[in-house]
């Protein structure tokens, strides 16, 4: 009888419980995802970026 009475703060601990696990999962399948992007592949060439730009002066960079 007694667990009739609390039913709501029942159903409010284990939706606060379902939300956490969510929100846990969701985060390790991002960081798998982030990995998994990482990982380079044996017969793929990786992208090499080469930026020939001078450096920004002292006065250059307080202007921005």
């Amino acid at each position: 009888m007694n667990v009739l009475k609390h039913m709501e703060a029942i159903f409010l601990a284990a939706a606060v419980l379902v939300v956490g696990t969510s929100y846990a999962n969701a985060a390790g399948a991002l960081k798998q995802v982030r990995y998994d992007a990482q990982v380079s592949v044996e017969n793929q060439q990786v992208a090499v970026v080469k930026v020939s730009a001078k450096r920004l002066s002292d006065a250059g960079k307080a202007a921005l």
